[in-house]
């Protein structure tokens, strides 16, 4: 694994796993458990690890300005190509996990009596969450954080969208649709289902991305000067912690960028061999999308059995929180190898 690559895996993996556990602090017995033992870390959990979603959406732009930075300005053609591209990378993987999520749905349902746990999909239901559109369409959701890979679908066809239309100033245009987003849209939690909300984290990652890859040292820093007040700016008009945590991981990674774009030609990062915490953070990074996947799946089993072999106490449910974590980290490594990696190459043999 590069030097390069390391900060970002690493950003996935703090990311994700915040997420993996707000949700175990969020759903069935266990949840309750865990409050019962440690009430502060609960609640903690529950109201602030999920803004780690943040990291993913600034992440998800830097790195969608990265794919891209060789072809601007878009065509028509190249535009439908590259929403359709992202659409069978994202929609096969959520399909198989949304089948394993209701394979263990309907083996939990008979023990666990509680919201959490989805009922039944009509197909009505199901083709929706196929197509990426169950947000908006107000349909039910059939396991917990798949909202993000719909808005993710919505975020990637927003920001190509806006390239296309702006042309040469396609970059300006994105810029113009961050303040929108942090001034207006993200002020109406209404807007939740629809990429306009989140634009302004995404865009900050790409606007990070563009302005630490400035070829002149002192205009990228200034560029990043400005990012930072817009971002500031926006904190001003309406104080929102999500937006400072995006804030913080774009100029991270701007800074990053930077770094890697003006560090002196005479002294080179040297070559040396990942070592064994590198290659385990650029592997656990890898798995991140799958363990986003998957993880729902088996709290629930975890809570089911929790519930079916009478387990009670601070100790037994510790214990089985532990499980559930360690067995998601193996499905997600398993379902990564054995699910994702085939059906990505399926769909670059066989999609746009």
């Amino acid at each position: 694994m590069s030097r390069r690559q390391l900060p970002i895996d690493a950003l996935k993996v703090f990311a994700s796993q915040l997420i993996v556990l707000h949700h175990f602090a969020a759903y069935g017995p266990l949840s309750d458990a865990l409050y019962d033992a440690t009430p502060r870390l609960g609640a903690w959990l529950y109201d602030y690890a999920r803004m780690a979603v943040q990291a993913f959406l600034v992440l998800g732009g830097f790195l969608a300005a990265k794919s891209l930075k060789y072809q601007q300005p878009l065509s028509a053609p190249s535009l439908v190509k590259l929403v359709l591209r992202r659409y069978v990378r994202l929609a096969p993987a959520l399909v198989a996990a949304l089948a394993l999520t209701m394979l263990c749905s309907r083996w939990v349902r008979p023990w666990l009596d509680t919201d959490f746990v989805p009922a039944a999909p009509s197909w009505g239901q199901f083709f929706a969450h196929v197509l990426l559109l169950h947000g908006v369409l107000g349909v039910d959701s059939l396991s917990a954080g798949v909202w993000y890979v719909a808005i993710d679908f919505q975020l990637f066809a927003l920001f190509a969208t806006l390239l296309w239309i702006g042309g040469a100033r396609g970059q300006a245009l994105v810029w113009g649709g961050m303040l929108a987003s942090l001034f207006v849209f993200n002020r109406n939690a209404e807007l939740d289902n629809w990429a306009v909300y989140f634009f302004g984290a995404y865009a900050l990652g790409a606007a990070a991305y563009w302005a630490g890859s400035v070829q002149h040292a002192g205009r990228a820093a200034r560029l990043l000067w400005v990012l930072m007040f817009a971002g500031l700016g926006a904190l001003a008009w309406d104080f929102r912690g999500r937006i400072l945590l995006a804030l913080g991981v774009a100029l991270v990674l701007g800074l990053l960028r930077w770094r890697e774009v003006h560090a002196p030609a005479a002294q080179p990062a040297p070559a040396h061999a990942p070592k064994g915490w590198e290659r385990g953070i650029a592997f656990l990074g890898t798995a991140s999308y799958a363990l986003f996947l998957v993880h729902f799946s088996v709290l629930m089993l975890g809570n089911a059995l929790f519930v079916r072999w009478g387990l009670h106490g601070e100790s037994a449910a510790a214990q089985t929180l532990l499980a559930c974590w360690l067995v998601a980290m193996a499905a997600a490594a398993l379902f990564e190898r054995w699910v994702e990696q085939p059906l990505a190459r399926l769909s670059s043999r066989y999609g746009p």
